[in-house]
């Protein structure tokens, strides 16, 4: 029996209509005005370790042309911290750059007394959620483009990042506070910075060189880093002014785009209201940038 002419139709109608869908990304799906609206994502996973958790905060009426993303790493001397700590930024972030996606992420923290997720662990940690965003760009409605940011640690994370896997990302800038930067002269800093970092780098520096050099940001600055602006504390007792210091010279000497800027009478950590000061500067810093 032939099937009727209604049923044909239908048939071609409902194949029509699966092709519209699938074809439609999701934000458009959620909308029927066409314009995505702002949502939330919390602790998916970007890879196969229970740590390997991310956090996706995505704008209003965002699209791929338009909507650029911020990736925030946290501090906590890469054995403690969470990408929690981001939330007390958001709001502020959110007012000064109301066009950015923001990501939140996890990595493997560095175990003082089983000595397990040494480094480059956190290092691959950020190139597996950088890999995880791409491959979520259309699906999210977002741009390529990232933007990396972090505190301490994280700031750290940020600029090996930026520097040494600039072409993981289309990574247009770099935003740190109070970051360490070479860590063998770290490692003179203080005996108890000696004792965590001779065991998350392994060994010292002078036993070890290699795994110190390719672990610092400072060891991957030339003529094609990306613009930087990153903030310090002159009263940094955790990771001293002069790691920032060093960067800022580095930097200057390749010739690449910075801005350093020193908060006079502020540790590790800054108030409330410095850190809303500096994100506004950091703002300034990216829209300026080269589009």
């Amino acid at each position: 029996m032939q099937p009727s002419l209604n049923k044909i139709t239908k048939y071609a109608f409902l194949t029509l209509a699966v092709i519209a869908i699938w074809a439609c990304s999701p934000d458009t799906i959620d909308d029927p005005t066409g314009v995505s609206k702002e949502k939330t994502m919390l602790n998916l996973s970007y890879g196969s370790s229970p740590s390997q958790l991310l956090d996706i905060y995505l704008p209003a009426g965002r699209s791929a042309e338009s909507t650029p993303l911020l990736i925030y790493i946290h501090g906590g001397a890469w054995v403690g911290g969470s990408k929690e700590e981001f939330v007390a930024f958001k709001e502020t972030l959110t007012a000064l750059l109301p066009e950015y996606a923001f990501v939140a992420i996890n990595y493997s923290l560095y175990n003082l007394n089983s000595g397990i997720n040494s480094f480059p662990q956190q290092e691959h940690d950020v190139i597996d959620a950088v890999n995880y965003i791409l491959s979520k760009t259309h699906e999210w409605n977002v741009s390529d483009r990232i933007i990396l940011a972090g505190a301490s640690a994280g700031g750290h994370l940020a600029l090996l990042h930026a520097y040494k896997h600039q072409q993981i990302g289309n990574i247009q800038a770099v935003i740190a506070f109070f970051p360490p930067t070479d860590l063998a002269s770290l490692y003179d800093f203080n005996p108890i910075t000696a004792l965590g970092l001779q065991g998350l780098v392994g060994g010292t520096p002078e036993s070890n060189p290699g795994a110190y050099k390719t672990s610092s940001p400072l060891s991957f600055v030339d003529q094609q880093s990306v613009p930087s602006i990153f903030f310090h504390g002159t009263l940094d007792t955790v990771v001293p002014i002069s790691q920032s210091e060093l960067l800022a010279k580095a930097l200057q000497n390749a010739g690449v785009e910075y801005k350093f800027t020193v908060v006079p009478g502020e540790g590790h950590g800054f108030k409330d209201s410095t850190y809303s000061k500096l994100l506004q500067e950091a703002s300034i810093f990216l829209k300026n940038l080269p589009q």
